[in-house]
């Protein structure tokens, strides 16, 4: 409920330099000044101003905690409502005690992802930009949070809004001509659709385009490294990851279970995980660790096959080429510090040349040339640098797949004189999916399913 004063903690639980507690609502001010003491009233403060105080408690004024609080009124402020937020020391005990009064002020604990829904339903920003806040959250190279950013900002939600409002005037075109039929010429009205239902496409094939890159960009490219036993899978995800993530012996079997771990790449995020060696085994353990690396390369976006340069290709590494050709690979030829024994000619047959890495990750030799491989795989070598919005959301996607299909529809039946009245569902339809992805046509229960995966204080 909007006329709820809503409170929660908007930085991490546990130990740190200050904790933020956020308080907002129509009452917000005046429900917290109780609480407040310093030189001047909270109700009298102007907005947008900090105040030195201490938090105490209403009953007998005993000091609580010494805090800053900033207060932002409406309608300046992230919900469009008054907003309070609180400085105090970081720390558990201290957080406790001062949400416990708070919520002994008739202020109820904000539920999930609550603080922007209020900025979306007050109308500060549309569904597509509360989204996008989370993707900022979780962002995991810069260039992911750029994308994001510029979606807070509003650039997509531009490009649908101009999107609708062209289908809209074709809607009032369509309308009119149904309410006075005698002023119709209907082969005038089927080409007006047509060019409208084209350009409509057009504009959605441009942002469908950066689908593929962008939803790499937000979600990431989960890389399965995969191998036999002691070829140097973990030694690569070490590397990867710049740290010593997973244990590296000389004892075939180690790695028993999938271990993950998030790395950026030339600004793109790989989620790698470093596999069981594969091999047929008796253990019964790493057995279970072997069906889990067939699990994961079987659902990766990438693989990496790691072979040893120093040893010819085993009948167990040719019935993996056979497995995983024909998706996306990389073959790293490691230990080239070695003699080769490896016979290239086999793997030429499976894999394209370029697609082969040539490395030493004992020496740290090839790491480049197999970042810039990855790069060139999924983006021809380099990400777009221009003004370019990206969409990234699975849902926005979908969406507007769905509104190209409509407007298909519209155009084609537009060309075979179709009545207007019938073309006139799909082009609404197109604007009703469209609308979705600003939140404009979006379910109660779209929403509450949307804004349940923020943190709580966000």
């Amino acid at each position: 409920m909007l006329s709820d004063t809503i409170a929660a903690v908007s930085t991490a639980l546990g130990e740190g330099g200050i904790a933020i507690i956020r308080v907002s609502g129509p009452e917000a001010i005046s429900q917290v000044a109780p609480l407040f003491r310093s030189r001047i009233p909270l109700i009298e403060v102007e907005s947008h101003t900090v105040h030195y105080g201490h938090i105490v408690s209403p009953g007998d004024g005993e000091n609580i905690e010494e805090v800053l609080v900033t207060v932002m009124k409406a309608p300046r402020s992230f919900t469009t409502e008054d907003v309070v937020e609180i400085s105090a020391h970081g720390g558990v005990i201290s957080v406790r005690r001062v949400m416990d009064l708070l919520l002994q002020q008739d202020i109820r604990l904000a539920e999930p992802g609550e603080f922007t829904k209020r900025a979306f339903l007050n109308g500060r920003i549309d569904l597509s930009q509360a989204e996008a806040v989370i993707d900022l959250i979780r962002s995991k190279s810069d260039r992911a949070f750029s994308i994001a950013l510029k979606q807070v900002s509003g650039s997509l939600s531009q490009r649908i809004h101009a999107l609708r409002h062209s289908l809209i005037e074709t809607l009032a075109h369509i309308e009119v001509n149904i309410d006075y039929p005698e002023h119709d010429v209907e082969s005038l009205t089927s080409e007006f659709i047509k060019t409208k239902s084209r350009e409509g496409m057009d504009g959605i094939n441009k942002l469908l385009k950066t689908a593929n890159e962008g939803k790499i960009l937000r979600e990431g490219i989960t890389t399965a490294i995969i191998g036999r036993p002691n070829v140097g899978k973990s030694s690569l995800l070490n590397a990867l990851a710049r740290d010593n993530k997973a244990i590296v012996t000389d004892i075939p079997g180690t790695t028993r279970d999938v271990i993950e771990e998030y790395v950026t790449i030339n600004n793109i995020p790989l989620k790698l995980l470093d596999t069981a060696g594969i091999r047929e085994t008796m253990d019964v353990v790493e057995k279970i660790g072997v069906e889990r690396s067939r699990a994961a390369f079987s659902e990766a976006d990438l693989i990496l096959l790691v072979l040893n340069a120093n040893e010819p290709l085993h009948e167990d590494e040719l019935a993996l080429m056979e497995q995983i050709s024909g998706r996306q690979v990389l073959v790293i030829m490691n230990k080239m510090d070695l003699p080769s024994k490896l016979d290239q000619e086999v793997l030429l047959r499976y894999f394209e040349s370029t697609n082969i890495v040539p490395m030493s990750v004992i020496e740290e030799e090839g790491l480049d040339k197999l970042e810039d491989a990855i790069s060139t795989l999924f983006f021809g070598g380099k990400l777009e640098s221009g003004d370019l919005t990206y969409v990234s959301n699975v849902r926005h996607i979908a969406l507007l797949k769905k509104a190209y299909q409509s407007l298909q529809d519209a155009y084609e039946a537009a060309d075979l004189l179709v009545p207007i009245d019938m073309i006139q569902i799909d082009v609404r339809l197109a604007w009703e999916q469209l609308g979705e992805i600003v939140g404009d046509t979006a379910a109660d229960s779209l929403l509450d399913q949307i804004f349940s995966q923020f943190c709580l204080g966000k």
